[in-house]
Protein backbone atom coordinates (compact mmCIF):
# COMPACT_ATOMS: atom_id res chain seq x y z
CA UNK A 1 0.00 0.00 0.00
CA UNK A 2 2.68 2.11 0.97
CA UNK A 3 4.45 1.43 -2.12
CA UNK A 4 1.85 2.48 -4.45
CA UNK A 5 1.05 5.59 -2.73
CA UNK A 6 4.95 6.61 -3.06
CA UNK A 7 4.56 5.27 -7.31
CA UNK A 8 1.65 7.76 -7.71
CA UNK A 9 2.95 10.62 -5.80
CA UNK A 10 6.36 10.11 -7.84
CA UNK A 11 4.22 9.78 -11.19
CA UNK A 12 1.86 13.30 -10.23
CA UNK A 13 5.56 14.80 -9.86
CA UNK A 14 6.96 13.99 -12.60
CA UNK A 15 3.46 14.93 -14.39
CA UNK A 16 3.94 18.73 -12.87
CA UNK A 17 7.49 18.69 -13.52
CA UNK A 18 7.04 17.62 -17.17
CA UNK A 19 4.29 20.35 -17.21
CA UNK A 20 6.37 23.04 -16.09
CA UNK A 21 9.11 22.05 -18.39
CA UNK A 22 6.75 22.25 -21.40
CA UNK A 23 5.29 25.34 -20.23
CA UNK A 24 9.04 26.94 -19.66
CA UNK A 25 9.96 25.76 -23.58
CA UNK A 26 6.42 27.53 -24.73
CA UNK A 27 7.48 30.65 -23.78
CA UNK A 28 11.13 30.95 -24.38
CA UNK A 29 9.72 29.77 -28.02
CA UNK A 30 7.48 32.71 -28.01
CA UNK A 31 9.98 34.97 -26.80
CA UNK A 32 12.30 33.77 -29.30
CA UNK A 33 9.74 34.58 -32.10
CA UNK A 34 8.82 37.81 -30.69
CA UNK A 35 12.94 38.66 -30.46
CA UNK A 36 13.35 37.66 -33.96
CA UNK A 37 10.27 39.73 -34.96
CA UNK A 38 11.72 42.77 -33.04
CA UNK A 39 15.19 42.36 -34.77
CA UNK A 40 13.81 42.56 -38.21
CA UNK A 41 11.51 45.48 -37.95
CA UNK A 42 13.88 47.31 -35.73
CA UNK A 43 16.90 46.59 -37.81
CA UNK A 44 16.11 48.95 -40.71
CA UNK A 45 15.33 51.29 -38.41
CA UNK A 46 18.49 50.99 -36.96
CA UNK A 47 20.24 51.25 -39.99
CA UNK A 48 18.25 54.20 -41.24
CA UNK A 49 19.86 56.00 -38.02
CA UNK A 50 23.40 54.66 -38.80
CA UNK A 51 23.26 55.43 -42.20
CA UNK A 52 22.22 59.01 -41.87
CA UNK A 53 26.36 59.59 -40.22
CA UNK A 54 27.33 58.02 -43.12
CA UNK A 55 28.58 59.08 -46.31
CA UNK A 56 27.22 57.81 -49.86
CA UNK A 57 30.67 55.68 -50.34
CA UNK A 58 31.02 54.37 -47.23
CA UNK A 59 27.26 53.44 -46.98
CA UNK A 60 27.55 51.11 -50.27
CA UNK A 61 31.01 49.86 -48.96
CA UNK A 62 31.33 46.33 -48.78
CA UNK A 63 31.14 44.44 -46.44
CA UNK A 64 28.28 46.01 -44.98
CA UNK A 65 28.84 47.60 -41.63
CA UNK A 66 25.72 48.86 -38.84
CA UNK A 67 28.52 51.43 -37.24
CA UNK A 68 29.97 53.87 -39.71
CA UNK A 69 33.67 53.96 -39.32
CA UNK A 70 33.94 57.70 -39.80
CA UNK A 71 31.08 59.52 -38.46
CA UNK A 72 30.21 62.51 -40.19
CA UNK A 73 27.09 65.61 -39.19
CA UNK A 74 27.32 66.35 -43.54
CA UNK A 75 24.19 64.70 -44.11
CA UNK A 76 22.32 66.64 -41.63
CA UNK A 77 24.32 69.96 -42.36
CA UNK A 78 23.40 69.86 -45.71
CA UNK A 79 19.13 68.94 -45.30
CA UNK A 80 18.85 71.49 -42.95
CA UNK A 81 20.72 74.09 -44.59
CA UNK A 82 18.26 75.05 -47.25
CA UNK A 83 20.28 74.99 -49.75
CA UNK A 84 19.57 71.83 -51.54
CA UNK A 85 15.65 71.34 -50.44
CA UNK A 86 13.40 73.52 -48.23
CA UNK A 87 13.60 70.50 -45.67
CA UNK A 88 12.43 72.42 -42.68
CA UNK A 89 9.50 74.38 -44.43
CA UNK A 90 8.25 71.03 -45.55
CA UNK A 91 8.45 69.52 -42.51
CA UNK A 92 6.25 72.24 -41.32
CA UNK A 93 3.89 71.78 -44.15
CA UNK A 94 3.54 68.11 -43.50
CA UNK A 95 2.46 69.32 -39.87
CA UNK A 96 0.04 71.88 -40.85
CA UNK A 97 -1.68 69.41 -43.43
CA UNK A 98 -1.31 66.44 -40.86
CA UNK A 99 -3.52 68.51 -38.17
CA UNK A 100 -5.63 69.72 -40.66
CA UNK A 101 -6.74 66.66 -41.82
CA UNK A 102 -6.94 64.67 -38.66
CA UNK A 103 -8.64 67.60 -37.09
CA UNK A 104 -11.28 67.69 -39.67
CA UNK A 105 -11.41 63.81 -40.59
CA UNK A 106 -12.05 62.70 -36.89
CA UNK A 107 -14.99 65.41 -37.09
CA UNK A 108 -16.81 63.77 -40.20
CA UNK A 109 -16.22 60.02 -38.96
CA UNK A 110 -17.49 60.95 -35.74
CA UNK A 111 -20.69 62.78 -36.71
CA UNK A 112 -21.43 60.43 -39.18
CA UNK A 113 -20.23 57.04 -36.91
CA UNK A 114 -22.69 59.02 -34.27
CA UNK A 115 -25.57 58.82 -36.90
CA UNK A 116 -25.23 55.52 -37.64
CA UNK A 117 -25.03 54.66 -33.70
CA UNK A 118 -27.58 56.13 -32.54
CA UNK A 119 -30.36 57.15 -35.35
CA UNK A 120 -32.76 55.21 -37.57
CA UNK A 121 -33.68 56.37 -41.07
CA UNK A 122 -34.76 55.00 -43.90
CA UNK A 123 -32.30 53.06 -45.74
CA UNK A 124 -29.68 53.38 -42.96
CA UNK A 125 -28.86 49.79 -43.37
CA UNK A 126 -28.17 50.14 -47.60
CA UNK A 127 -26.13 53.28 -47.24
CA UNK A 128 -23.78 51.53 -44.20
CA UNK A 129 -23.44 48.72 -46.27
CA UNK A 130 -22.71 50.93 -49.40
CA UNK A 131 -20.07 52.74 -47.44
CA UNK A 132 -18.53 49.75 -46.34
CA UNK A 133 -18.29 48.95 -50.35
CA UNK A 134 -16.47 51.74 -51.28
CA UNK A 135 -13.28 50.22 -48.85
CA UNK A 136 -13.14 47.68 -51.54
CA UNK A 137 -12.21 50.02 -54.28
CA UNK A 138 -8.19 50.49 -54.79
CA UNK A 139 -7.31 54.23 -54.55
CA UNK A 140 -5.54 54.34 -57.59
CA UNK A 141 -9.34 53.54 -59.35
CA UNK A 142 -10.29 56.64 -58.09
CA UNK A 143 -7.03 58.90 -58.95
CA UNK A 144 -8.01 60.27 -62.12
CA UNK A 145 -11.92 61.85 -61.44
CA UNK A 146 -10.75 62.98 -57.98
CA UNK A 147 -8.08 64.79 -59.76
CA UNK A 148 -9.77 66.10 -62.41
CA UNK A 149 -12.61 67.09 -59.83
CA UNK A 150 -9.85 69.19 -57.79
CA UNK A 151 -8.78 70.52 -61.56
CA UNK A 152 -12.37 72.22 -61.78
CA UNK A 153 -12.40 73.42 -58.67
CA UNK A 154 -9.12 74.82 -58.73
CA UNK A 155 -7.87 73.46 -55.64
CA UNK A 156 -4.51 71.64 -57.64
CA UNK A 157 -1.28 73.35 -56.12
CA UNK A 158 -3.78 74.14 -52.61
CA UNK A 159 -3.75 71.69 -49.08
CA UNK A 160 -7.50 71.79 -49.95
CA UNK A 161 -7.06 68.90 -52.03
CA UNK A 162 -4.94 66.94 -49.73
CA UNK A 163 -7.11 67.91 -46.67
CA UNK A 164 -10.92 67.97 -47.60
CA UNK A 165 -10.88 64.59 -49.72
CA UNK A 166 -9.16 63.33 -46.91
CA UNK A 167 -11.61 63.98 -44.34
CA UNK A 168 -14.00 61.05 -45.63
CA UNK A 169 -12.95 57.93 -44.23
CA UNK A 170 -14.70 54.95 -44.69
CA UNK A 171 -13.30 53.16 -42.17
CA UNK A 172 -13.31 56.25 -39.72
CA UNK A 173 -16.64 55.85 -39.93
CA UNK A 174 -17.32 52.13 -39.50
CA UNK A 175 -14.26 52.47 -36.27
CA UNK A 176 -16.07 55.30 -34.36
CA UNK A 177 -19.74 53.83 -35.30
CA UNK A 178 -18.31 50.56 -33.50
CA UNK A 179 -17.14 52.38 -30.36
CA UNK A 180 -20.50 54.78 -30.08
CA UNK A 181 -22.80 51.65 -29.76
CA UNK A 182 -21.38 51.26 -26.40
CA UNK A 183 -23.01 54.63 -25.71
CA UNK A 184 -26.40 53.63 -23.21
CA UNK A 185 -29.66 54.74 -24.85
CA UNK A 186 -30.78 55.67 -21.63
CA UNK A 187 -28.24 58.04 -20.87
CA UNK A 188 -29.11 60.02 -24.22
CA UNK A 189 -33.14 59.80 -23.35
CA UNK A 190 -32.42 61.18 -20.06
CA UNK A 191 -30.43 63.55 -21.07
CA UNK A 192 -33.42 64.66 -23.63
CA UNK A 193 -35.71 64.55 -20.82
CA UNK A 194 -33.13 67.55 -19.15
CA UNK A 195 -33.37 69.49 -22.44
CA UNK A 196 -30.10 68.75 -23.85
CA UNK A 197 -30.52 69.35 -28.01
CA UNK A 198 -29.07 66.81 -29.97
CA UNK A 199 -26.09 68.20 -31.32
CA UNK A 200 -25.63 68.86 -27.20
CA UNK A 201 -25.75 64.74 -26.84
CA UNK A 202 -23.03 64.55 -29.10
CA UNK A 203 -20.71 67.11 -28.44
CA UNK A 204 -21.39 66.78 -24.54
CA UNK A 205 -21.74 63.15 -24.29
CA UNK A 206 -21.38 61.31 -27.16
CA UNK A 207 -17.72 62.56 -28.10
CA UNK A 208 -16.53 62.20 -24.04
CA UNK A 209 -17.64 58.65 -24.11
CA UNK A 210 -15.66 57.82 -27.28
CA UNK A 211 -12.36 59.30 -26.41
CA UNK A 212 -10.05 56.14 -26.41
CA UNK A 213 -11.27 55.30 -30.00
CA UNK A 214 -11.04 59.08 -30.95
CA UNK A 215 -7.17 58.77 -29.58
CA UNK A 216 -6.55 55.64 -31.49
CA UNK A 217 -8.25 57.00 -35.21
CA UNK A 218 -6.18 60.31 -34.52
CA UNK A 219 -3.38 58.55 -34.60
CA UNK A 220 -4.15 56.43 -37.49
CA UNK A 221 -5.13 59.53 -39.67
CA UNK A 222 -2.13 61.31 -38.21
CA UNK A 223 0.57 58.85 -39.77
CA UNK A 224 -1.42 58.11 -42.86
CA UNK A 225 -1.39 61.76 -43.92
CA UNK A 226 2.18 62.15 -42.28
CA UNK A 227 3.98 59.64 -44.25
CA UNK A 228 1.37 60.33 -47.98
CA UNK A 229 3.38 60.46 -50.89
CA UNK A 230 1.28 59.61 -54.12
CA UNK A 231 -1.65 62.02 -53.53
CA UNK A 232 0.67 64.84 -52.50
CA UNK A 233 2.58 64.00 -55.44
CA UNK A 234 0.10 64.69 -58.09
CA UNK A 235 -1.79 67.77 -56.75
CA UNK A 236 0.85 69.81 -55.48
CA UNK A 237 3.16 71.75 -57.88
CA UNK A 238 5.71 74.44 -56.28
CA UNK A 239 8.46 72.85 -54.41
CA UNK A 240 8.09 75.56 -51.24
CA UNK A 241 4.41 73.24 -51.00
CA UNK A 242 5.86 70.39 -51.05
CA UNK A 243 5.57 67.91 -48.07
CA UNK A 244 8.53 66.06 -46.90
CA UNK A 245 8.09 63.06 -48.51
CA UNK A 246 8.13 64.99 -51.60
CA UNK A 247 11.08 66.62 -50.59
CA UNK A 248 12.86 63.83 -50.30
CA UNK A 249 12.05 62.59 -53.38
CA UNK A 250 13.94 65.06 -55.10
CA UNK A 251 16.97 63.93 -54.06
CA UNK A 252 16.91 60.80 -55.94
CA UNK A 253 18.61 62.26 -59.22
CA UNK A 254 19.07 60.82 -62.62
CA UNK A 255 22.51 60.60 -61.87
CA UNK A 256 23.54 60.70 -58.09
CA UNK A 257 21.38 59.92 -55.21
CA UNK A 258 21.84 61.27 -52.02
CA UNK A 259 21.12 58.17 -49.50
CA UNK A 260 22.70 59.99 -46.86
CA UNK A 261 20.39 62.92 -47.10
CA UNK A 262 17.59 60.82 -47.42
CA UNK A 263 18.18 58.97 -44.42
CA UNK A 264 18.56 61.77 -42.25
CA UNK A 265 15.50 63.20 -43.44
CA UNK A 266 13.77 59.78 -42.99
CA UNK A 267 15.47 59.59 -39.32
CA UNK A 268 14.00 63.40 -38.33
CA UNK A 269 10.12 62.47 -40.06
CA UNK A 270 9.97 59.68 -37.87
CA UNK A 271 10.48 61.85 -34.84
CA UNK A 272 7.16 63.26 -34.66
CA UNK A 273 5.04 60.10 -34.91
CA UNK A 274 7.54 58.49 -32.11
CA UNK A 275 6.70 61.36 -29.91
CA UNK A 276 3.00 61.13 -30.63
CA UNK A 277 3.23 57.48 -29.45
CA UNK A 278 5.11 57.63 -26.90
CA UNK A 279 2.63 60.46 -25.60
CA UNK A 280 -0.17 58.39 -26.16
CA UNK A 281 0.97 55.06 -25.54
CA UNK A 282 -1.57 53.83 -22.82
CA UNK A 283 -4.33 55.79 -24.13
CA UNK A 284 -3.92 54.51 -27.55
CA UNK A 285 -3.01 50.07 -26.14
CA UNK A 286 -5.76 50.11 -23.68
CA UNK A 287 -8.05 50.99 -26.72
CA UNK A 288 -6.54 48.84 -30.03
CA UNK A 289 -9.73 46.56 -29.29
CA UNK A 290 -12.61 49.00 -29.74
CA UNK A 291 -15.31 47.36 -31.52
CA UNK A 292 -13.65 44.17 -32.25
CA UNK A 293 -16.61 42.56 -30.37
CA UNK A 294 -19.50 44.64 -30.67
CA UNK A 295 -22.05 43.94 -34.01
Amino acid sequence: MIDARTGSKARLTAIVRWAQWRRSIRLLLIHLVLLAGVVLTGAPYLYTITGSFKENSEIFSLPLRFWPQEPTLTNYQRLLSGSEIPFLRQMGNSAVVAVAQTALTLLVVSMVGWGFAKYEFAGKRVLFLALLATLTIPFQVTLVPLFLLMLRLRWVDTYWAIVLPGAVNAFGVFFMRQAMLAVPRDLLDAARIDGASEWGLFWRIGLPLSRGALSVMGLLIFVSSWNDYLWPLIVLRTQQKFTYPLGLATLVGLYKVEYGMILAGAFLASLPVIALFVAGRNQLLQNLTIGSIRG
